[in-house]
């Protein structure tokens, strides 16, 4: 059973929210964006580089009812995670396809995260 007096009583999904009303692009991962942990994690932070968004990245890895709380947070079983002004954008193969085609920018340029 899940409820919203549940869900709005963990602490760990109000530190999750608080961190992702705080900070425009937020990208939860393994690892930090200096030494990603896994491929998929430093996928996103190459995209995010080369794009030249200004992001903060937090390690999964450093709390296991973090890495387990953002799964339940966003409803979506895999790290890395991309927020973007509060949005959940997705995961490293959403993150890429939207790359490749061009709607990652435009996107960003969108929520004015990027500059045009």
């Amino acid at each position: 059973m899940t409820d919203a007096a549940t869900t709005a009583s963990n602490p760990v999904h109000d530190w999750i929210a608080n961190a992702v009303a705080e900070n425009p692009v937020i990208l939860f991962m393994k690892g930090d964006p200096e030494q990603p942990r896994c491929g998929f994690s430093a996928t996103v932070v190459q995209i995010l580089d080369h794009l030249g968004v200004d992001f903060v990245g937090v390690d999964v890895l450093q709390s296991e009812p973090l890495r387990e709380g953002i799964k339940a947070f966003s409803d979506w079983p895999t790290i890395p995670q991309l927020y973007v002004k509060g949005e959940f954008v997705g995961g490293c193969d959403i993150v890429r396809e939207m790359f490749q085609t061009g709607e990652l920018k435009g996107f960003l340029e969108g929520q004015g995260v990027l500059a045009q």
